[in-house]
């Protein structure tokens, strides 16, 4: 999954190249891990080529709302990385609470299924919301959700902070270089806890900043006359 468009890489046709090619597939799928797949297992499950992956990374810091993250592999692999690895040499355990925590969230993938569900039931009037509102989400597969639009960076930061202020929405924004000079894109991040009115209410804020941005109210010029 590319982390800022959120369409996926073609893990299958990949892992099929197993076959013919002697390599180590490597996945980092950070977003993926408790959103994807019919258990939450993440992008191999979705693909249903888990048993292709021979080396699998992902964060606590997403569906799993902690800190910290993980490497899955063979107890062989596990262990050369663990004695190997130059980041490894002089890093701490993460603290116990968040330990504890991150077990339990486990436990809460595993056996709380309707919140995998709730999730992908947001997402989804979230994203056919935008859509219809005639916004461009671009190629998304995940819950990530990217609008795209057309200004400059200093417009994109008054957008955000217009959005975190009066509407109560938090989004990152992604700027050039990342994307193209004269492009935006704010990232949404849906939750599982999150409600159908969450989204209508969203999506009515986007219309509303939209048309602030058509009007020039984000140029830095017209910012700093009204201040």
């Amino acid at each position: 999954m590319f982390s800022e468009w959120r369409d996926l890489g073609k893990l299958r046709e990949i892992a099929a190249l197993k076959e013919k090619y002697d390599f180590r597939l490597l996945v980092d799928d950070a977003h993926g891990f408790g959103t994807m797949g019919e258990t939450g297992a993440g992008i191999g499950e979705h693909f249903g080529i888990q048993d292709k992956i021979d080396v699998y990374f992902a964060t606590f810091a997403k569906a799993m709302a902690g800190i910290g993250a993980f490497v899955a592999s063979t107890e062989e692999v596990v262990n050369f990385l663990r004695y190997n690895m130059r980041s490894q040499t002089f890093a701490k355990s993460l603290p116990m609470p968040m330990v504890i925590g991150a077990l339990k969230r486990l436990e809460l993938l595993k056996s709380e299924k309707h919140l995998r569900e709730d999730l992908w039931k947001v997402v989804k009037a979230l994203q056919s919301g935008l859509k219809e509102a005639g916004f461009n989400i671009g190629k998304t597969e995940s819950p990530v959700t990217p609008v795209y639009l057309s200004g400059s960076i200093p417009e994109g930061t008054n957008i955000t902070m217009d959005l975190r202020e009066n509407y109560n929405v938090f989004c990152s924004i992604v700027v050039y270089p990342v994307i193209p000079k004269g492009e935006l894109l704010l990232r949404l991040i849906p939750t599982a806890m999150h409600t159908l009115e969450d989204v209508e209410y969203t999506i009515n804020a986007f219309k509303a900043v939209y048309k602030k941005l058509i009007n020039g109210d984000y140029k830095a010029d017209k910012i700093a006359a009204v201040n």
